[in-house]
Order: C-alpha cells, then sequence, then structure tokens
C-alpha cells in the first residue's frame, strides 16, 4: 500500500509533531495500516523532552512531497544478463510484447538496454558480414535445441569462424575452405567427413547422422547435432551472441527511483529514447520509464495537521494529493483537486480534536500517546492561559493525563523551561516556534518563545532584534515579530523589526522602542495575526 504521510507545519511545534503521531496511531489502530506521521523540520528541545518523556522516537523527516520516479507505474521487464543469448532476448520481447529490455551485469547494477532495433540492425550486418566470433560453445547448443557430440579443449569453449551452408549442391565447390569455418551440414556424411578433414572450427549437423568413426578423427572440431533444419540454424547461429556483444552500453540515460519527475521530464524532453532504466539506491535495475509514464504520474499522499496554509505547509505540495485536514487555524490558501474531509475546530490545540476523534471511534489511546496529547495541549493552550483555550481543552488534556497518569503541572513547568537555556543561540531560539504569513500582499514572520522567565531573555534583546533583521533581509519579508510569552506574566513581550509604525499602531505601543510588554497577549493565532491583519488586509 502507498504512505499516507502525515505531517504539521514546518518549524514544527509540539503540538503539531504530535498531532500527527496521534493521528498516526489512530489511524493504525483502525487497521488502515498506510497512514505514517512526518514531519518537515528539527524537533525542538521542548518537543524532545516531552517525545523522551514518553518514550517516543521523532517521525520521519520529510523535505518534500513532490512526485518522484518512484511514485510512477513504471513497466517492469525482465532484466537480462549481459551474458544471455540475442535469442532469449528476443523471445523474452516477442514473448511479452517488449520493445525495449534493461540488460545487467551479474551483481544487478546496468550494463545496457536491448531493443528490437538493436537486433534487426545486427541481423541486417550478419546478412554481409556472415562470421561470428568467440560465441560460447553452450549457446551454440542453447539456441540450436542441439546436442554436443564432441569438443575441442583448444577452442576454449568458444566458436568462431565464417558461416557456410553445404549443401549437397556445392559438393565440387565447397563454400568452405579454411579452418576458420563454422559448417551447417544436412544429412550428409561426405560434408562432414571433408569438414573433420579440414579441421574446420565448428560443424552443425541437421537432423542428421554422424557415423561414430567419424568423430573419433575429430580432432580440434566441434561437433553439434540439431533437430532444426539447416536454414534456421544459420540464422539462430547468430542469435547465440551474448546480449552484451548486441546491445547499446555507452551514453545510456538512466534516471533513479528518487529523482524528480520535473527533473526527469526534462531529461527526456532532450533525448529521444523510447525508454529509460530506472535504478535503485544500489545501482541496480528496477524497471524501465517511458514517456507516457510521465502523463498520469501517481501523486503522494498527505493529510494535514495543525496548518492549512501553503506557506507553512510541505514543499511540492501542489504535486501530492490532499486527502484530510485537521486544524484549528484560520483557514487559508491551500487548495485541492478533490473535495476532501476538513476538520477545522476552535480550540486551542489539534490534539484536543484528535483526542475527539479517538472517543468518536470508540479507542483510547495508549498511557504513553495520552501523556504525549496532554503535553501538547499544555504546550498550545500556554497552560491554559492562552484565549484559544476552551474548555474542552482543559477537560480532555486532564482526561489524558488521567489515561496517562501524569500532573499536567508538572508537564507544564518541563516544557516551558525547556526552550530558552542559556546555551542557545537567539536564531535558534527565533527559529524553534517560527511562521510565515502573507496577508493582503505583506509577508512577515511571527516568531514565539513561551517561557516562565522572560526577564532572561530581554537581556539579550540587541541579540534578538540583530537576528531578526537579518532574517528580514535573507526572506525577504516586510517584517519580522517576535512574541516571547510569559506563562507567570500571562503576557508577551513583543519584539519587532520592518514595518514598526503599522505595528505599533496595531497594539497601541508608545514610544520609539521595538520592545513592548502586551499584558494578556498569550496567542499568536488568536491575537497577533488579526490585529496585524485588520491593518493589512
Amino acid at each position: 500500500m502507498d504512505t499516507i504521510y502525515i505531517t504539521g507545519h514546518r518549524n514544527p511545534d509540539t503540538d503539531s509533531i504530535v498531532a500527527a503521531m496521534a493521528y498516526a496511531a489512530l489511524q493504525n489502530a483502525l487497521g488502515n495500516r498506510q497512514y505514517q506521521a512526518a514531519r518537515l523540520g528539527q524537533i525542538s528541545d521542548e518537543t524532545q523532552i516531552v517525545l523522551d518523556r514518553f518514550g517516543f522516537q521523532p517521525p520521519r523527516l520529510i523535505d518534500n512531497l513532490r512526485t518522484q520516479v518512484r511514485d510512477l507505474d513504471y513497466d517492469t521487464p525482465p532484466t537480462l544478463s549481459a551474458a544471455a543469448t540475442v535469442s532469449r532476448g528476443w523471445q523474452t520481447m516477442q514473448g511479452g510484447k517488449i520493445s525495449i529490455l534493461p540488460v545487467a551485469n551479474e551483481d544487478g547494477t546496468l550494463y545496457g538496454t536491448l531493443s528490437a532495433g538493436d537486433v534487426a540492425n545486427y541481423d541486417i550486418t550478419t546478412v554481409r558480414n556472415p562470421r561470428v566470433e568467440n560465441i560460447p560453445v553452450y549457446n551454440l547448443i542453447s539456441v540450436l535445441e542441439g546436442k554436443l557430440l564432441h569438443e575441442s579443449a583448444d577452442t576454449l569453449d568458444m566458436v568462431s569462424g565464417e558461416v557456410t551452408i553445404a549443401l549437397p549442391a556445392s559438393r565440387e565447390n565447397l563454400l568452405f575452405s579454411s579452418r576458420d569455418s563454422v559448417v551447417i551440414c544436412g544429412d550428409q556424411p561426405d560434408m562432414v567427413q571433408r569438414a573433420l578433414d579440414l579441421q574446420v572450427n565448428c560443424v552443425i549437423i541437421c537432423q542428421g547422422e554422424v557415423p561414430p568413426e567419424f568423430l573419433d578423427r575429430a580432432g580440434n572440431t566441434c561437433v553439434i547435432s540439431t533437430p532444426i533444419d539447416a536454414y534456421q540454424a544459420l540464422r539462430l547461429i547468430f542469435h547465440a551472441l551474448p546480449i552484451a556483444r548486441v546491445c547499446k552500453s555507452q551514453d545510456l540515460v538512466c534516471f533513479h527511483l528518487d529523482d524528480y519527475i520535473d527533473d526527469v521530464q526534462n531529461a527526456v524532453l532532450e533525448s529521444r529514447f523510447r525508454a529509460y532504466p530506472i535504478l535503485d539506491e544500489e545501482e541496480r535495475v528496477v524497471g524501465m520509464l517511458s514517456r507516457f509514464h510521465l502523463l498520469r504520474p501517481r501523486r503522494k499522499r498527505v493529510v494535514l495537521v495543525d496548518h492549512n496554509e501553503k506557506s507553512q505547509s510541505v514543499v511540492g505540495l501542489d504535486q501530492a494529493d490532499i486527502l484530510e485536514i485537521i486544524d484549528h487555524h484560520r483557514l487559508a490558501d491551500i487548495e485541492t483537486k478533490n473535495p476532501i474531509h476538513v476538520r477545522n475546530e476552535a480550540v486551542g490545540s489539534t490534539n484536543t480534536i484528535i483526542a475527539e476523534m479517538y472517543q468518536e471511534k470508540g479507542l483510547m489511546p495508549t498511557a504513553k500517546m495520552a501523556g504525549l496529547m496532554a503535553a501538547a495541549i499544555v504546550s498550545d493552550t500556554v497552560m491554559f492561559k492562552s484565549p484559544t483555550c476552551t474548555q474542552r481543552d482543559i477537560d480532555i488534556a486532564n482526561r489524558m493525563a488521567r489515561i496517562a497518569s501524569v500532573t499536567l503541572e508538572d508537564l507544564g513547568q518541563a516544557i516551558f523551561s525547556a526552550s530558552c537555556g542559556d546555551d542557545k543561540t537567539a536564531e535558534t531560539m527565533l527559529k524553534t516556534d517560527y511562521k510565515e504569513f502573507h496577508i493582503a500582499g505583506h509577508n512577515l514572520a511571527v516568531s514565539q518563545i513561551t517561557t516562565m522567565d522572560s526577564d532572561r531573555l530581554l537581556k539579550r534583546l540587541d541579540e534578538f532584534l540583530a537576528v531578526m533583521t537579518s532574517t528580514r533581509e535573507k526572506r525577504g519579508l516586510q517584517s519580522v515579530v517576535l512574541m516571547i510569552t510569559d506563562v507567570l506574566m500571562e503576557g508577551t513581550q513583543l519584539l519587532f523589526v520592518g514595518d514598526e509604525d503599522t505595528i505599533r499602531q496595531a497594539f497601541g505601543i508608545k514610544g520609539e522602542e521595538n520592545c513592548a510588554f502586551l499584558p494578556k497577549i498569550m496567542s499568536r493565532k488568536k491575537q497577533v495575526i488579526p490585529m496585524l491583519s485588520a491593518l493589512w488586509g
């Protein structure tokens, strides 16, 4: 089954990470094993503390959902060995109605490709130059469905020479006159005798018998008998050649499973091959890609949690199929190709919604998962002091804490002491819970640090403002805002650079400073973004 990724937003916070993990666990418990939690960025110290406390590993890291070669319904024709015969390759193509086959080395890595055109070109050259070089004896026996009557140690299991049919009409004027010949005979003892007397490289006897006494003087001549007629044998001899000597092995264009379709399409447009080998991570052949495979690629599938804004979502989202959105933010700009299930509720945490989905399905999360969800709700509601917090958040958090046998106070203490250690750089703290927004043509970023000691962080005010200014310039933003939200003070120290007059106007800030304390301001989503949107919208 194709994986369905569940992912939160970029620069994920605890609510985003846990929401993906909890929803994947719910779907797996319902028997939907293809669901897999994923993350779009590094785990914050706060989130890592929560994961460690309840014994979880972080979800898989993905950087994009762009369509790759592995997402295509590419062909998987038989992969032939470079040592296989041309006859085997032709039979395989005819039997499977395949125009081109991959050819591999002994270890499965790519050697080349064999096409019907390659075989046809080779056949035409044999008409003008009916000669074979170093064909393995056992290849001949295989294609001729023959039997080895005599072999020569001098030939080293190889046959070479000009291929000649010795027909009765040519008795007086033999077409073979040197040892460097491969002679095809019918039931003609005299022809066989003359060929053996001349010690030609190989005699192939079609639908005939060889007197035992002839073999006694065969010497260095390889003698093979076959039940097929002479004219058929003539063509099949040339098809005993190893594929490696006929197939295309230079200037190949091939792709890997992880290659992106955008890049593949460009490469295909610049070449004229009918099909292209596909290789895995170890360079082994896994299939063939044709142009028509690119017309309707199979898209990756994704469920979005804790966001519904394109700028906050995974790169390549426009190439993926969004199946579902579970969120508690404002509706933004994500578009879907088909109707989907959207659950967007006015609560303080996405995990509150997911915990209720467990209840609706008649499932109780494990104690560890319940503890994880309780911690996420505490984090996102700022210990229930955020204006986004509802009674539902409080009730669900308490229920999850009882299942996990933990206290919400302990979780809050651990969470809000994790994100602002003295060992962290200002840039690290700024990027921990950082989101970019596009409001009426205005591009801005709003980051939030939740702490129980904002005074300690304000001692690094100049450092924060310098990093914010640098980020604004690098990202081409009009404004960068940092919320240092103090749980104990129940307010936010607001730092800002960029469109400073507008920001001061939005929050009624007096003076010329780039920092102000805003009492009762705890939520980026419900208090900061709406105030800025009202001015820029």
